[in-house]
């Protein structure tokens, strides 16, 4: 007689279904016309999230993606450099869309100064000086916080000063990408606001980590906010009754002290592989990062184990997340110790 182990899904902290509560939430809200009239639950939203943020105003998205490729599309004239770290989210998993349709041109930082940021003399170095017309001008920098592809690397409050302190002293705008700014914000022990401070715009992301299925904000000025409603339109993002979504993401906005349970079950779960001789990052918040000798194998291997994880920057990675317990992290040690037998 055949077995089978229920799935333990590490892939990503998106994985998540919304629970009753959040369930119950969408499914009472007070809706409207986004696009014509502005939903209420939507307008709640952002305006919550704005404050949380730090921003003077905010404009919710169905996406992380979009979230950043307005700002990136409002922030970038055609044809002009930015800088973002090597294997930033807006560099290795957006399909592009940075160059295609917001017309930049990325070029890379190394990660020199940490996991997922570089140095400010880096980043210095990277800007240069400004050169005659036909050279290329470098206009933005894009930092990213937690950093995905780095496991989850966070960026201090005043490692981040630092590095904008050098990018605005050069004239660029700053966007800092904060899909999981939530989990860097618990792992410092800080508000989210503490870490962004002097940027120009931000996104944020309520389906990973948070529960929510759907959605995102991008945040800056009032004006900016204006001008990415007209550039969120264009990219076919007016959703109409969003309050249902909306809804879901502020149950998701209370959520984010219990961010902190992934982060411990993150830290035994490296423990455990690592103790089962997986050579493996110390996470800094839920993501754990696996070097292995042939990725494919290993997944195929976890797979048959009833663990689901994906390839990440040359390594397995796993993901903690709300609907994995401290006692799933166990059983997917427990799995992987008996089947290295």
């Amino acid at each position: 007689m055949t077995f089978t182990l229920p799935p333990l899904d590490f892939r990503s902290d998106t994985v998540t279904r919304p629970d009753e509560t959040m369930r119950a939430a969408m499914a009472s809200a007070e809706v409207g016309d986004n696009v014509l009239e502005r939903d209420p639950t939507v307008q709640a939203l952002e305006e919550r999230a704005a404050h949380v943020l730090g921003m003077p105003a905010a404009l919710w998205v169905p996406s992380g993606t979009m979230a950043n490729l307005v700002a990136l599309s409002l922030h970038l004239q055609r044809g002009d450099r930015f800088l973002a770290t090597r294997g930033a989210h807006v560099l290795s998993n957006e399909l592009g869309s940075a160059a295609w349709l917001a017309g930049g041109m990325p070029d890379v930082l190394e990660h020199d100064g940490g996991p997922g940021r570089p140095s400010p003399d880096t980043l210095a170095a990277a800007i240069g000086q400004p050169g005659p017309y036909f050279t290329l001008r470098t206009s933005l920098l894009c930092l990213e916080n937690t950093h995905n592809a780095a496991g989850g690397a966070v960026t201090p409050p005043d490692e981040h000063a630092q590095l904008l302190s050098v990018a605005k002293e050069a004239g660029l705008t700053v966007h800092l990408d904060g899909a999981r700014l939530w989990q860097a914000a618990v792992a410092l022990e800080v508000p989210p606001a503490a870490l962004t401070v002097g940027v120009d715009t931000v996104s944020a992301c309520f389906s990973k980590g948070l529960g929510a299925p759907v959605g995102s904000v991008v945040a800056g000025s009032v004006a900016f906010v204006e001008r990415a409603r007209r550039m969120r339109q264009m990219l076919g993002g007016g959703v109409r009754q969003g309050g249902v979504l909306a809804a879901a993401c502020l149950v998701a906005l209370d959520r984010i002290p219990e961010l902190a349970d992934s982060h411990e079950n993150a830290q035994r779960l490296a423990e455990g592989l690592t103790e089962y001789g997986w050579a493996t990052n110390v996470p800094d918040t839920n993501i754990v990062l696996a070097q292995v000798p042939d990725i494919p194998t290993a997944l195929a291997w976890l797979d048959s184990l009833g663990i689901r994880a994906v390839p990440m920057a040359g390594k397995v990675r796993f993901v903690t997340h709300r609907d994995l317990s401290a006692t799933d992290v166990e059983e997917a040690l427990r799995r992987i110790k008996t089947g290295a037998r």
